[in-house]
């Protein structure tokens, strides 16, 4: 079978990859958005208390390996490479190096698994640019489709939460509130998108399939100014109210996010855990889909499905 791509793009955000790459990594985030010097250096030592970097490059990169080797395997011959908004290796430096391999088309995947003008668009937009900078040797690049309900997403999901539930106390398991996070957007942005209900129904298929009856949604990770509207109710808020409701125990699933990157490490390990226990809540969080054997299958059944049916190249 003569296949419609030669190469797979895993497209991602991109992290710091040691503590001096962390403020020029965060000078290529926030250009042009004005934020004060002192949240800067906030984020910075953010950064600096999980140890200087971001994992999520490494993690990327054990992704694309495992998709690879699992494509040979079913029969596809697709190299796998990654490209990142913000870090190396950015999108321009991977599309040079597809096109000097011979790449011709491509297929990308995004690594964000709800729809947002902020993820998906603007990733097009920075791959077209990347493109456009490259001219008439870049490789044209289509997209696989959402992946939001797929059933090895929410499988993959499934099991990690239930290595969590199982190391509470038998009697506490039943009881214990499951609170789905995922990153907080601007509310009109979000009015943009179908990401609520997008995320609303991961949690929800997740929730079933675990046949776990207490379980809530909350947004983590705000920024911007404390009187734009953002998407609530904060994670944060919430351990505060079940705290106040005598709960002792909660798990956190952080379904927004597919690696254990800063909102997670930081965001949920550090600053939310530190909140639970002084509310005396006891809290673990599940991990992410990282490599998980069962997302790589996810990934390479999205792009199976891509494969047959594929779209007309990018422009």
């Amino acid at each position: 079978m003569t296949l419609p791509y030669q190469a797979v793009l895993l497209i991602a955000f991109g992290g710091p990859t040691s503590r001096d790459e962390i403020r020029p990594f965060l000078a290529r985030v926030l250009k042009g958005i004005p934020i004060p010097p002192e949240r800067v250096e906030q984020v910075v030592h953010h950064y600096e208390a999980v140890g200087g970097k971001s994992p999520l490059n490494e993690i990327t990169q054990r992704q694309a390996q495992a998709l690879e080797t699992l494509l040979r395997r079913q029969g596809l011959p697709l190299r796998v490479y990654v490209g990142m908004r913000n870090s190396a290796p950015f999108f321009a430096e991977t599309l040079r190096q597809m096109a000097g391999a011979g790449v011709k088309n491509a297929l990308g995947f995004i690594l964000s698994c709800h729809k947002t003008e902020a993820s998906w668009e603007r990733y097009q937009q920075n791959i077209a640019e990347a493109r456009a900078e490259l001219g008439a040797t870049a490789p044209q690049v289509d997209y696989c489709g959402g992946w939001h309900d797929h059933p090895l997403f929410i499988q993959s999901w499934v099991e990690r939460i239930q290595t969590r539930f199982a190391e509470l106390p038998e009697a506490k398991r039943g009881a214990a509130p499951l609170i789905f996070t995922a990153h907080s957007l601007p509310t009109p942005m979000a009015a943009r998108s179908s990401y609520v209900a997008d995320v609303q129904t991961t949690a929800r298929l997740i929730a079933a399939e675990l046949r776990h009856e207490r379980w809530s949604l909350a947004y983590q990770s705000r920024s911007g100014k404390p009187s734009d509207p953002w998407l609530e109710p904060d994670v944060n808020e919430m351990i505060r109210k079940l705290a106040h409701d005598a709960v002792t125990d909660a798990i956190v699933a952080p379904i927004g996010f597919v690696c254990d990157h800063m909102e997670v490490l930081y965001d949920l390990d550090i600053e939310t855990k530190q909140n639970a226990a002084a509310c005396g809540v006891r809290l673990v969080r599940a991990s992410c889909p990282n490599d998980h054997s069962i997302f790589i299958e996810m990934i390479a059944d999205v792009i199976t499905a891509a494969l047959r049916k594929p779209s007309p190249a990018s422009p």
